[in-house]
Order: structure tokens, then sequence, then C-alpha cells
């Protein structure tokens, strides 16, 4: 029983950007079903990206800060790369997007629009440095191209779609003149 314990616990920490994208869900499943009511479409949305953008961006890349901050060598090994001074650079960019991700997390549209594209076209241009270190320098590494690599292209994707989701029924909802639709 503690072989598969310590087995979930290196699982669920080594693919730290799976394990909170789900945790994201599950908090949005549970915020709808404890919500009034009858749910339109658009409040479903809403829980959904406040709880992404909490979870997916704020804790994860808190996390990550964490890792490459006070971690680096361990983080750069767990990648297949060497240790450098980058890793706190990566640090504190990851600081940064966890604030904007927490801080966008129940705010306004504009502000989770920054909090998705900032860390989406981060984890995009990393998934395109993992496919080159696969092809060129065969670092088939977990940190590199395991949960990581995947989670790289889903959770922007993801995010992108909750936004494009949310901005339509925003303008679905308003009156004719202001969505620039006839009447």
């Amino acid at each position: 029983m503690a072989e598969v314990i310590k087995a979930t616990i290196v699982f669920v920490l080594s693919n730290f950007s799976l394990s909170f994208f789900v945790i994201g869900l599950l908090f949005a499943l549970v915020a709808i079903a404890r919500a009034p009511k009858p749910l339109r479409f658009p409040d479903v949305i809403d829980r959904l990206l406040a709880w992404h953008l909490f979870w997916s961006i704020g804790v994860c890349y808190f996390y990550n800060f964490v890792m490459h901050g006070f971690f680096g060598k361990m983080s750069a090994a767990f990648i297949g790369w060497a240790d450098s001074p980058f890793q706190f650079e990566v640090a504190t960019a990851s600081l940064g997007f966890s604030v904007v991700g927490f801080l966008a997390a129940f705010r306004s549209f504009d502000l989770r629009l920054a909090a998705i594209v900032g860390p989406g076209l981060f984890t995009l241009g990393a998934a395109v440095g993992h496919i080159n270190q696969m092809v060129t320098h065969h670092n088939f590494a977990p940190g590199n191209a395991g949960v990581v690599f995947y989670t790289d292209i889903i959770i922007p994707l993801f995010g992108a779609t909750l936004l494009w989701l949310q901005h339509r029924s925003r303008v679905d909802h308003l009156p004719a003149a202001r969505s620039g639709r006839a009447a």
C-alpha cells in the first residue's frame, strides 16, 4: 500500500500541470452543482473559466515558480537539461503568470484574456521547444516528452475555448444595437 501511495504522489507532483487541470475541473463541477438553478450556459462557462484560471494558471505556475526557483537542479534534470541560471528566469516568469492567474480568476473578461494568452503563448512555445528537443537531441525525458508536453498544448487550447465561449455568450446577450447586429 505504501508503494501505491508513493507512486500516486510522484505521479501527481511530476505531472502537476495535468493534476491542477483536473483539480480545476473538479472545483468547477462542484461550483456548477452548487449554483442556484436554473443555471444558464454563460454561468457554466464562467465557473469553468474561473476555476481553470485559479488552478491551471494561478496554482500551477506558482508550483512551477517554486520548482524552478528552489529546486532548479531537480527541475532541469526532469526536463533532461543541465541546470543553469536560466532556472531563476523561468521561476520569476512563472510567478508573474501565477499572480495574473489568481487576479483574473474571478475578475473581468479582459484580465482573463491576458491570463490565458500570456501563459498560453509560453507553453505553446515550450511545446515547440519540446518537439525540437525530441527530434534533434532525442530528449524523451518525462519533463520534455511526457504529460507536460501534452498539457503545454491542451491547457492553453482549453482556456482559449472557454474564453471564446464566454465572449460569444456575452455577445449573444447584448442588445442588437450594441452587438452590431440588426434587430
